[in-house]
């Protein structure tokens, strides 16, 4: 008994991680952090997915990207500190169960959200989140003097950041021009707070581990466009055929998800030529919302086309099949922002941005869209590494 007692409030002190750890992986504790990620998304996807098939996409889509940024951006702020900071102990331990009852608040708002522009749920829900970060940040700054002037730095900035979303709920009326200004300056105070923090600085994070990260992140992801495919099986039942349309959605969506995976999960180093320099890092961190925003709407894409196809939606085909489109497209060219304008050269650099914009013309010309996007997928596959490996093989015959 005494030895359960002192596990459970042995207090161990937030000193930095070491950043050149070997074998460094995901703990089980933001596994289940990572559980609450996947419900916030699920219900933003839903929530997009329901707009563009009530024919309300132009506004369900600047509502899907706010709803997303701050669910992005709550995973961001505790898979960065706990790559710096993460000792696994009882009073992190607690903390991070107090930010995850904060995170699946914020989860539970969306819909409201997306029905009214109701920004109070989730400024609260940002409110208990951002005590244990807070909480967090100020432990950092206290067992880690090299670090506490950015640990400092970002326990001030989270807090005055947060004193606008309340401003921003409680002061301003939703849906006003003034609302969209404070929203916007919010949410840049929220991304210049790392920049202004690691200026003092940079945290210990460890770069194979944030890598790590952001591809179970993206899994999460992918999985919205696999559970959009199960759908359409489902609904097809024991009638579905090879002719079904809900059968051609299926397929195309899986094809489309491995692609997507095989694309992301290349064997291109993701992060270490960027951590040379500090502007590069934060492009690739920050940079990552596009493909990780745009992934999440290819699954709310599909579940348009199963609606449309099962004639729960009054929208073209063809909207469907744009809905897809655009964001498969931006997910190509988010991926070479991120990456591949870093990693490749030459002709292997263009590919991507090149295929985002067959995916478009496809998406928005072609008689048979969804199949067509679905192969060009599967070709940029092929022709991406293709050309990487063969840029690989140049680069070491040269050395």
């Amino acid at each position: 008994m005494s030895e359960v007692k002192g596990r459970l409030f042995d207090y161990r002190p937030f000193g930095p991680r070491d950043p050149h750890e070997t074998h460094r992986a995901a703990t089980p504790l933001e596994l289940f952090f990572d559980l609450v990620t996947v419900i916030a998304i699920a219900s933003a996807a839903v929530g997009l997915h329901h707009g563009i098939a009530e024919g309300h996409a132009m506004q369900a889509l600047p509502v899907f990207m706010v709803a997303f940024f701050g669910i992005w951006w709550a995973w961001m702020n505790y898979t960065w500190f706990a790559s710096a900071y993460d000792n696994d102990g009882p009073i992190y331990r607690l903390l991070t169960f107090w930010i995850m009852f904060g995170f699946l608040w914020l989860a539970a708002s969306v819909p409201r959200f997306f029905d009214g522009l109701d920004i109070t749920l989730p400024v609260m829900a940002y409110v208990v989140m951002r005590i244990g970060m807070i909480a967090l940040w100020l432990i950092a700054a206290r067992n880690d003097p090299s670090h506490a002037t950015t640990a400092r730095r970002y326990a001030a900035g989270i807090a005055v950041a947060q004193v606008l979303w309340v401003a921003l709920a409680w002061l301003m009326v939703p849906g006003t021009a003034v609302f969209f200004a404070v929203l916007a300056l919010a949410a840049v105070t929220e991304l210049m707070v790392p920049v202004y923090a690691e200026r003092a600085g940079m945290t210990p994070w460890h770069d194979d581990h944030i890598v790590e990260r952001y591809g179970l992140l993206m899994i999460i992801l992918l999985g919205e466009i696999l559970l959009a495919g199960s759908a359409s099986l489902a609904k097809g039942g024991e009638e579905i055929g090879l002719a079904s349309p809900l059968l051609h959605v299926a397929l195309a969506s899986l094809v489309i998800a491995f692609a997507m995976w095989w694309l992301y999960f290349s064997r291109d180093d993701h992060l270490r030529v960027h951590t040379e320099h500090e502007g590069l890092h934060f492009q690739w961190g920050y940079g990552h919302l596009i493909p990780f925003a745009a992934t999440a709407a290819v699954g709310a894409g599909f579940g348009v086309l199963v609606d449309i196809v099962t004639g729960h939606a009054h929208i073209p085909l063809r909207a469907g099949d744009i809905a897809v489109a655009v964001p498969l497209a931006l997910y190509m060219a988010g991926l070479w922002f991120v990456r591949d304008r870093f990693v490749l050269d030459g002709g292997a650099r263009a590919v991507l941005p090149v295929f985002a914009v067959l995916v478009l013309i496809a998406g928005a010309l072609m008689p048979a869209a969804l199949e067509s996007m679905a192969v060009l997928s599967v070709l940029a596959v092929f022709v991406r590494s293709a050309m990487a490996t063969r840029a690989r093989r140049r680069i070491r015959a040269e050395s």
